[in-house]
């Protein structure tokens, strides 16, 4: 498509400028032709404006080459013009062209506003109200004319044929790329066809032209349009694709809301659809609307995460002195996790001790500056407190407990004005304090030995003498973080931090921050909505740490419409898009959760298996129950994922024949991969086949079903004989344990039974060898989670220029 690399810009800005002079923030189909000229375009279709009312001769009419021409209505508001009647084919001669367009003029108002009356939450905001004849006379008003266009007959009209290639802003990721079927039935095919098969998207910040086509590769639209499927031949060559999505991720950048230096800045640009003449590619339809560019805030002074997570002085205002509030539970919390009461301070009048703690009246009677400041008080305070926070500059880091900050239409202005005020102080001297909140749960932080947490030591018993992972959650929402810390104690994070709504602090800026932090390998994320343009700083943030050699494990909610109202009201912060969301953090690095039990799984595994090496998705599963060993098997493939059983090597498979005949086994045994070992396999046997497969260069990581109910193995913890002891040396714990320590391998734990078990899997977890209760479960969390691994790898391989 693209013959010259080399972009107009200036044109392209003097096609912006043009309309915006005109009051437009839209260009019409004829200059979006005129701009993709302008971006290198190779065949944008001869064009020609028919004006509403002019009278042209036919030599004008008939200027355009070919037997056909194309007739399209130029309006600012209509645009799914076929639908309406917008769109005429008719052969080339000037009285059917005159006659076509002294109809379009008429039908096309008359069918649109037939449409808004069966649709009226379609309508345009200029027509709303409008009905009948008022809204026909609308219609008509805003008709700019008839665009003539060149007839350009495809190579095919058969399904698949037609490509839409597009620039859209969004709020949270800025400018994206998206390419995928085009049509007229385009939103139909990426409702429909599974996932990445249709429409791929990215942010224009982390591909290419050429990285992007890689994902382009994998839709159905690609296989279309280079021949791979039958009866189908090659209409476009992979150079031409790679330069229109250069083009357009070049276009993209330039008029970013990134970009500092943007006179205009594009909303949207869409080609839909481009059709394929010649190995040419042809835009039919196009649409852009553009906007000026915004003011940039100042940055936060995001180092002071450090005084947040690591504080010497805590201060904490709204503790009761006679009763069990939030702000007393979060002093008995802080001062439980071992923190130093003589560098605790209540913010309370008429008192000088709580709990032995010091007290002050207020914060002008402060003598110390405070690394962090936990406010617990009623959200109307609120803007008064941080007004005389960000005035006496007595903080570094303030936590906002209260929620009714935003939340909901009656309190979002008190949010507006306590983000102005920070917002001003970032942008003077060293930017003031960060605010973490509202509606905040709190922070625990091992490292910094303190608990800001609201929840009563009986609620959630806490111990604070375990060994914690080098690993950090940080949750849009504190309940979230809560339940899976009473439902999962195997999950230990050195950090687990409550965002809320991100009127300050931001998601970005948390993996920003532990994307360099020692004290953390895994970072684990659940998002409800990112504030503006954070989406992308997290995906920068999550690039940086898998460049580091960091996971990142990753869960957004509101997913659906339904699902994003929800998040929207709890947590003020609006749910994007989905598909661009999983689609530009999964490509930034990170392990992509699709359920809150796999973000579980995906969290225990990155903790328990960072260690590892994953050397593809080679797997080998094995089980002394046959209906567990089919189990793996039938999972190993999803839209998500698609993991391959492993192809035994002869030494493996001889090796493992040898252990089953000394169990005279090797009768009852068909050594194939899924491995089924039978119920009369026991402990030593379950460990040897795990090592010898370990051993086997053409396995790359393994699911072990441990048979727990088995009578020949040893998985009870004080049992009524001896023979089911966990306790003994050569149980399957103790005999995997030994095993998996001295391999770089994965290796993943099946024990389906009940509450019985839990202290093998107790024994086990405790020892860093991960177990789940299901098979197929276990086998999506490996392949999820080995995938993530693999893409990260590449990047890292990319990224070093190797």
């Amino acid at each position: 498509m693209f013959i010259d690399s080399a972009i107009n810009f200036d044109k392209i800005i003097q096609l912006f400028s043009s309309a915006n002079n005109e009051g437009r923030d839209f260009l019409f189909e004829y200059e979006v032709y005129n701009l993709l000229a302008n971006s290198g375009a190779e065949t944008p279709p001869i064009s020609n404006l028919l004006p509403r009312g002019a009278r042209l001769s036919d030599e004008e009419l008939l200027s355009i080459p070919g037997e056909k021409t194309v007739l399209k209505i130029v309006s600012p508001t209509i645009i799914h013009k076929t639908e309406v009647g917008g769109v005429r084919i008719v052969k080339k001669e000037a009285r059917k062209i005159r006659s076509a367009v002294r109809s379009m003029m008429y039908e096309v108002p008359e069918n649109y506003a037939s449409y808004i009356e069966r649709h009226p939450d379609h309508a345009p905001q200029e027509y709303e109200g409008l009905r009948g004849e008022a809204l026909i006379k609308a219609i008509s008003r805003d008709l700019k004319g008839v665009l003539q266009v060149q007839f350009m007959p495809p190579d095919s009209n058969s399904f698949g044929n037609e490509l839409i290639v597009g620039l859209r802003r969004t709020r949270e990721f800025g400018t994206v790329i998206s390419a995928g079927l085009g049509g007229t039935d385009t939103e139909l095919y990426a409702r429909r066809f599974r996932k990445g098969q249709a429409i791929v998207a990215a942010s224009i910040e982390q591909v290419d032209g050429h990285e992007f086509f890689q994902l382009f590769k994998a839709t159905i639209s690609y296989k279309k349009l280079a021949g791979l499927t039958r009866g189908q031949r090659r209409i476009v060559t992979d150079e031409q694709l790679i330069e229109c999505f250069d083009s357009f991720i070049e276009m993209g950048k330039h008029f970013s809301p990134s970009n500092p230096d943007a006179s205009f800045i594009i909303e949207e640009l869409e080609i839909n659809p481009f059709a394929f003449t010649e190995y040419l590619m042809v835009p039919l339809d196009g649409l852009c609307r553009f906007s000026l560019p915004e003011s940039i805030p100042a940055p936060r002074p995001v180092k002071k995460i450090h005084n947040l997570l690591h504080p010497e002085y805590i201060g904490i205002i709204g503790v009761s002195s006679t009763r069990r509030n939030f702000g007393r539970i979060i002093l008995e919390n802080i001062l439980a996790a071992g923190f130093d009461k003589s560098k605790v301070i209540i913010i309370r009048d008429g008192i000088e001790e709580l709990d032995g703690v010091r007290c002050v009246p207020d914060l002008d009677a402060l003598d110390i500056k405070l690394d962090l400041f936990v406010v617990a008080i009623a959200a109307t305070h609120v803007p008064d407190l941080v007004n005389n926070i960000v005035r006496l500059d007595c903080a570094e880091s303030v936590m906002l407990i209260p929620g009714g900050m935003g939340e909901t239409e009656d309190s979002k202005e008190r949010a507006e004005e306590v983000i102005a005020c920070i917002n001003e102080k970032h942008g003077d001297g060293d930017g003031g304090p960060v605010f973490l909140g509202a509606n905040c749960m709190g922070v625990v932080s091992h490292p910094g030995g303190y608990d800001t947490w609201f929840i009563p030591e009986e609620k959630l018993p806490k111990n604070n003498n375990l060994n914690f992972q080098k690993a950090a959650l940080v949750s849009q929402s504190g309940a979230f973080m809560l339940h899976r810390s009473s439902q999962c104690p195997e999950l230990s994070p050195a950090y687990m931090i409550s965002m809320g709504n991100q009127t300050d602090l931001t998601l970005g800026d948390m993996v920003h921050y532990f994307k360099n932090s020692d004290e953390v390998n895994v970072i684990a994320v659940y998002a409800e909505g990112f504030n503006d343009l954070d989406g992308l700083e997290f995906c920068k943030a999550v690039r940086e740490a898998v460049l580091n050699g960091k996971e990142v494990v990753f869960y957004k909610a509101g997913r659906t419409p339904e699902g994003k109202t929800a998040t929207s009201g709890h947590t003020a912060s609006l749910a994007g898009d989905y598909m661009v969301c999983e689609s530009c953090v999964q490509q930034a690095g990170a392990i992509i959760a699709r359920t809150f039990q796999e973000f579980q799984d995906l969290f225990m595994l990155a903790e328990k298996l960072s260690g590892k090496s994953i050397a593809g998705n080679r797997l080998a599963a094995v089980s002394g129950a046959g209906f567990e060993a089919v189990g793996m098997a039938d999972s190993i493939q999803s839209d998500d994922y698609d993991m391959e059983l492993a192809a035994f090597t002869e030494e493996a498979t001889s090796a493992i024949r040898d252990i089953l005949q000394t169990r005279k086994l090797e009768s009852l045994v068909t050594i194939q991969n899924p491995l089924d070992i039978t119920p009369g396999a026991d402990d030593v046997i379950h460990a040897q086949v795990v090592e010898k497969l370990l051993e086997d260069p053409l396995v790359d990581s393994i699911v072990i079903g441990l048979d727990p109910l088995s009578p020949v193995m040893h998985t009870l913890a004080e049992p009524t004989l001896p023979a089911f002891s966990i306790e003994d040396k050569n149980s399957i714990a103790a005999l995997l344990i030994k095993i998996t320590a001295k391999s770089k391998k994965p290796v993943l734990g099946v024990i389906d039974g009940g509450k019985l078990y839990d202290p093998l899997r107790d024994m086990l977890m405790k020892n860093n060898v991960p177990v789940l209760p299901v098979c197929d479960r276990a086998v999506a969390a490996i392949a999820l989670y080995s995938k993530a691994r693999l893409h990260a790898e590449i990047i890292r391989i990319t990224c070093s220029g190797i």
